[in-house]
This record gives C-alpha cells, structure tokens and sequence, in this order.
C-alpha cells in the first residue's frame, strides 16, 4: 500500500506526541518506585478509567474478534464476554478492598494476607510466572496482530514491524512510567475509537458490500448475526455460551480479567485517589469494554466475509504473506487496506495506539512484579529506590524484546488466548474465596497454580489429550474421543479444584496474628472470618464488625443489576445495527430500570466504600 502524505502526517504527528508525553513525565515518575509504578495513588477514576479502555484495546483484540467471527459467528464472542460477570464483581466487591489493601502490586497481597515462607515464594514464584511468562505471551499476541497489520497493509517484514513499533513503545514506557503510560492512555483512547469507528462506517459502506442493510442480508454473513447461539447445536453451545458463563468467569485467570482482580485492573485500582475512585473507573471500564466498543470490530468482521469469504481469498489478494501467519484473523487488516488517504492514516494511527497503550501497560505491569516483587524481595532489600528505578527500566526493554522474539514464531492470537486461558483454569476460585475465607493459606495458591499448569500440559499437549478428547487431525477430520472437546476445560477446573481444597484442609492454616492484621486492614467482613474475629482481644472491636452490616450480598446484587444494564446495552447496539429497532427500545427500558436500581443502592450505601 501507499501512504498519502496526510496519512504520513497523521501517524507521525501522534507518535511524536506520544514521545513527547513520556519525556515530560519521565522526570517525576523516575522519583521513586511509588511514582514510577502507582503515580503515587493520586489518580482520579476517570483518567484510570479512559486507561484501563484503552490498554484492552490492543492490536490483538479486533483480530481476535475477527477470527471468533467469522469461525463461529457473533455469538462465538461469549467467550470473552463472559468475563463481564468477573469485571462487575470486582468492581462491586474487590475495587475497595484492594484499595484497602494499601499495597504495592497485587503480589505484594500474598504477604498481607498469608505470611512466612510459603508465602514469600508464591509472591517471588508468581511475579515471574505472571510478571514475565504469562505477560511476555501476552505481549507477543499483540505484537504478532502488529506484524499482520504490518505485512497486509504495509508490506513490510515481521523484524521490521517490531523494531519500529516496539522501540517507539519501550522509549516513552521506560521513561515515563506508569504516569506516562495513564497520559498517553488518555490520548491513545480517543484516536483508536475514532479509527475503529470510522473504519467500521467506511468498510460497511463500500460499494461491493453495500451498507448495513445488505450486509446482513449477504448469504456468507445472514447465518452468522445471532447474538445467542444456536440452541439446537448442543457442542457449540455448551462451548461458547454454558461454559464461559456457568464456569469460565469465575474459575479462570486471565489478564484483565482476574477473578477477584489483579494485574493491571488491580494496578490500576492501587493508584486510585480513594475506595471510590477505584469502584469509578472499574465500573466505567467494564462499560465501555462489553457494552459498545467490540461493535466497529464485529461490523467489519461480517463485511470482510463478503470481500474474503475464505482463507484461500485472503492469500490469492495478499500472496506475499507468510503462510505460517496465514489466518482468520487477517482478514481484519485485509478489509483495512480498503480505507481511503486521510482515514487510512488516522486508522493505522489508531492501531499504534492500540498496540503502545497495551504493550505499555503490560510492560509497566510486569515490570512493577519485577521490581517489587523479585528483585527487592530475592535479591537486594536494600535497594535505593533510583536502583530500583533503573531495574524497572531495564527490565521494561528485556521484557519488550522477549515477547518480540516470540511473536516471530507465532500464527494466530487465539492460539495465546486458549493456552492462557486453560493455564490458568481452576485458580479463580482461590482469588475469589481468599478474601472471605480465613481457611485458606498460601499452600492452597502454591498447590492449585502447578495443579492446573501440569493437568492442563497433560490435557493440552500429550498423547493423552488426543485420546480423551475429540479433535481435528491436519486435514480437518473430526477424529472421536472419549469425551467431546468442551470437556477439557471443566475437567482441568474439577481437578485443580479437587486439589486446592483437599491440600488447604491437610496443611495448617495462616497464624492468627497474620490472619488478624490482613481483616483489620481489609475489613472484608462475613461469616468466613467469624472464627478469627472472635480471636481478637478487644470486645468493642468484635461487636461493631459483627453488627456491621456485610456488604457483599449487596455486591452481588449490584453485579447483577449491573450486568443486565450492560448486556442489554451490548444487545440493544447490535439490534439498533441490524435494524431492530422494537427489540432496541425494549431494552433500553430494562436499561433504565437496572441503572435506576444500580443507583438506589449506592445512595443506600449499600455498596458505597464509606463504612
């Protein structure tokens, strides 16, 4: 493809404003590690809000999107979508205890609430597991859409693609830290909305697919619409609808969307000024997340089926990609490269965006582990906090190039996207009970963590796998098992589940001592801390958090409220889309009414932070 001068004019315009914004900040976010990693928890709900959009935009995530389109049509997006019902709990019951929780990165929770050595090797141990392995796999998803987008729309070589966007990320991340990455964030939301948004007008209205009208009367896109699932295909719907909604969202880690929370969300939570801070941004975060953006990325999914209905399409239009990055997923950046000279630019600008605010945020996260949490635990407790600094910047530039070198071996985003999710299958739980579950110690975190990463290397990549369980052999060939494919993933929760519990009922539990200082900074009250409140010496104490009301139940129930104001709004943009437009008023009424319940709670205090 060639850029027109304007487009040059657009992308290099906002990478320099990008550059610029890191240098400025970079010498108050280099004051200390509290700067550098939480901006010294002055952020306001808002700013961290328009932050935590914008990293989940990534350059991954359309191509994800696409793929998940166009193999199982819109409905296939629940796998994902699910994960609203861990993004509601968190920010009704978790944002405030985090918050609470006073502490540095998420990993520094294990010793708060756990303490000794088990916990201090589960805090070493996981900040590289996460910090470093899960985040560099992360990372390269992203990375690898990048390449795709550079090979298809510019024609330029996966090495060349990643030193040019991943030299400019790695500058202004190292440099400005977490402020730099929240500021940046700020920006890069807005440009990569308006790219995603008109693209997706341009692209439906181009005359070989012909507006919205035609488009879904098109025969390769008419069967693919359905926001639900087919309910008469039982293996597609037990595996993309019942299991994300019935056991994936409670019982996976995934980044950015911990049960429980964590990562970046929970990083992002820490910086917050106050409780009500961090409740503000989650909420709005997980609104925009669900709710409207994935609209321009499914629309210009469903065309793309009409331009490049198969994969052989797509490699006869662009035959200098590589085959081993031959997939679905480019047929996103294939439909890009239909885009005229001005929005050309601003898109292609909005996909850096996408990339920088992601890859910057996962940099900063990971590398917040390493300094916090490996190198100032295991190596040097004595560190200088501009040592520390140093470490974080150093180890921002090994983490960027790590996950390139991965990206480069890479063929498709949902092949990251199913191994993350599988590795961390059964662990949610734990995050979810530890909180409110005094029984609960740092064997039960230590014992279902390698528990589902060796049961799910035994169902995933042995011979064992291709015995149990249904699959498809090279030629496309169903071969049969013993159990169909959406076994796996409920089988490998049962197991670690089984695991965790049996080993936190055979080991001793926390010391009371321990146990009492993580409920009188936590406070998270209920009926699973009634035992230890009652080992606490002062009587006054005990009776006003027993007669204090526990807010959890009212937690739940604004998650719940909570999620069909979302959903309906997701269904309701859809339906406006398709041209329903009865439907779309129906359920802008259940709109209204779950927001009007969502605020009377609140007003109630019911799931107000303010004790």
């Amino acid at each position: 493809m060639e850029l027109a001068i304007l487009d040059w004019v657009l992308i290099i315009s906002f990478f320099t404003i990008v550059l610029i914004i890191g240098i400025v900040v970079s010498k108050k976010s280099g004051k200390n590690t509290s700067e550098y990693f939480l901006s010294n928890r002055s952020m306001p709900w808002w700013l961290l809000g328009f932050s935590m959009v914008a990293t989940t935009f990534s350059t991954d995530t359309p191509n994800l999107v696409t793929d998940i389109v166009r193999n199982n049509g819109v409905s296939g997006n629940w796998v994902w979508w699910a994960f609203l019902l861990t993004g509601l709990l968190t920010v009704f019951v978790y944002a405030k205890l985090w918050r609470k929780s006073n502490v540095n990165t998420d990993m520094e929770f294990y010793d708060l609430r756990y303490g000794g050595k088990p916990a201090h090797f589960l805090r070493g141990f996981r900040s590289v597991y996460l910090g470093v392995i899960f985040n560099i796999m992360a990372m390269a998803a992203v990375t690898l859409a990048a390449i795709k987008i550079g090979q298809v729309m510019l024609g330029i070589s996966p090495l060349e693609t990643v030193l040019i966007a991943g030299t400019i990320t790695v500058i202004f991340s190292a440099l400005g830290g977490f402020r730099g990455v929240v500021y940046t964030d700020f920006v890069l939301f807005f440009v990569a909305i308006a790219g995603a948004i008109g693209a997706a007008y341009y692209l439906v209205n181009l005359p070989e697919v012909g507006g919205l009208t035609k488009l879904m009367e098109h025969e390769n896109v008419s069967g693919k619409l359905s926001i639900l699932p087919d309910f008469s295909d039982t293996e597609a719907l037990i595996g993309i609808f019942i299991i994300p909604l019935a056991v994936q969202w409670w019982s996976a880690w995934y980044p950015g969307a911990e049960p429980g929370g964590g990562g970046y969300i929970a990083q992002r939570m820490l910086a917050a000024k106050n409780e009500n801070h961090a409740i503000g941004a989650t909420f709005f975060f997980n609104i925009m997340h669900y709710a409207l953006r994935p609209w321009p990325w499914i629309l210009v999914a469903l065309a793309s089926l009409v331009l490049y209905p198969d994969l052989a399409s797509i490699q006869q239009a662009f035959p200098n990609i590589e085959e081993s990055k031959l997939g679905h997923d480019l047929a996103y950046s294939a439909m890009l490269t239909k885009l005229p000279a001005g929005l050309l630019g601003l898109v292609l600008a909005s996909l850096g965006a996408a990339y920088m605010s992601t890859i910057s945020t996962h940099l900063n996260w990971g590398s917040s582990y390493i300094v916090n949490d490996f190198y100032k635990q295991q190596i040097n407790k004595n560190a200088y906090e501009r040592e520390l600094v140093n470490i974080g910047r150093l180890s921002t530039v090994i983490l960027m190039i790590f996950s390139a070198l991965l990206a480069l071996v890479l063929t498709n985003a949902l092949q990251l996207f199913d191994i993350i999710l599988m590795f961390g299958a059964g662990t949610g739980l734990i995050f979810i009970l530890r909180w409110f579950w005094w029984r609960i110690n740092a064997w039960s975190e230590i014992s279902a963590m390698f528990a589902s990463g060796v049961i799910s290397i035994l169902l995933n990549f042995t011979s064992l796998s291709t015995l149990l369980f249904n699959h498809k052999d090279n030629a496309g060939i169903i071969i049969e098992g013993f159990f169909p494919a959406w076994v796996k993933f409920p089988l490998v929760v049962l197991i670690t589940t089984i695991v965790w519990v049996l080993v936190t009922f055979l080991t001793k539990p926390e010391k009371t001592e321990t146990l009492q200082n993580f409920y009188k900074q936590t406070t998270p009250g209920g009926p699973g801390w009634k035992k230890v409140l009652d080992t606490f010496k002062d009587k006054e104490y005990i009776a006003k958090e027993t007669n204090k009301e526990w807010s959890v139940p009212s937690g739940i129930l604004a998650m719940v409220f909570g999620c069909i104001m979302i959903y309906s709004i997701m269904f309701a943009t859809g339906n406006i889309l398709y041209g329903n437009y009865q439907l779309a008023s129906g359920l802008l009424v259940v709109i209204v009414v779950s927001a009007f319940l969502l605020i009377r709670l609140w007003k109630n205090n019911k799931i107000s932070p303010l004790d």
